[in-house]
């Protein structure tokens, strides 16, 4: 098992930071506001566990989404 982390950019919408905690990683509204507002605050936040493949399949999908959008959001995995 592996912990998603997002870290915070200068750069990026906090709503967008939102959407894509919404839809790739399948949190609920308030539990995706919690975590941007933390990532804003402390630089960086625990988005959620998941199996190596998934943490990595969800990663690349918000990259590459975030980067089609223009936005360098970022975020890292490391074993639980």
């Amino acid at each position: 098992l592996f912990k998603v982390l997002i870290h915070n950019d200068n750069i990026t919408p906090m709503d967008f930071v939102v959407y894509m905690l919404k839809t790739i990683f399948y949190l609920s509204n308030d539990k995706a506001a919690d975590i941007m507002f933390t990532a804003h605050v402390y630089g960086t936040a625990y988005v959620q566990t998941l199996a190596k493949s998934e943490a990595e399949k969800r990663i690349s999908k918000a990259h590459a989404e975030a980067g089609n959008a223009g936005y360098p959001l970022k975020f890292t995995m490391e074993p639980e």
